[in-house]
């Protein structure tokens, strides 16, 4: 990305992520971590219904397709919208590393415009740790996983707390996930964006 801010450069003492020894194996499907999810979730009809598969290390890999819903512009994708799918695309990694983190800063370089009916294809990764701070960078392209870049982005992710979406969240939203009876879909709700 060109000229990335401060905010967004690991900082000295930082260090190499570790993937966790129970993250999901590479290729495997991450699946929704909140079924209404505008970004990876099956209850929005007009989400982006982005599925995120485990890579390497601490990589993910995700694919889209733009929809019509997904327009700003007269066949084209929504700046805001594919911002949305690269924040999704690397709120699925903090799952690799098995911590509850949340978008503290996301800077978006528009490379090109994304048509409507394009699978936009999104690979992230994470670059470094400080402490809470996560440091990540994601691209997305077109025409395939190889194509040209379309959208890029940086950012930090901060480790935080469940009780971060319990204060914050509306009471109802909340009860019922936390009364999921599967621990693991219990846990993964709580795992994105403030």
């Amino acid at each position: 990305m060109s000229g990335t801010s401060a905010a967004l450069k690991p900082p000295a003492g930082a260090v190499k992520p570790v993937r966790h020894p129970d993250a999901p194996a590479p290729g495997e499907l991450l699946g929704s971590h909140y079924e209404h999810c505008f970004g990876c979730g099956g209850g929005q009809a007009h989400g982006l219904h982005l599925q995120a598969r485990a890579g390497e290390g601490v990589s993910v890999t995700a694919e889209f397709t733009v929809k019509p819903a997904h327009q700003g512009a007269p066949g084209l994708a929504h700046g805001g919208i594919l911002a949305t799918a690269l924040d999704e695309t690397l709120g699925s990694l903090n799952w690799l590393l098995r911590v509850i983190a949340v978008t503290g800063r996301l800077e978006t370089d528009f490379v090109r415009p994304v048509p409507v009916g394009t699978v936009l294809h999104l690979d992230a990764e994470i670059t470094a740790v400080h402490g809470r701070k996560i440091y990540s960078r994601a691209t997305g392209r077109i025409g395939g996983p190889d194509g040209p870049v379309a959208v890029a982005a940086e950012a930090l992710f901060i480790e935080v707390k469940v009780d971060h979406f319990i204060e914050n969240g509306r009471p109802a939203e909340i009860q019922a996930a936390m009364a999921d009876p599967d621990q693991s879909k219990r846990v993964r709700a709580f795992e994105v964006n403030p």
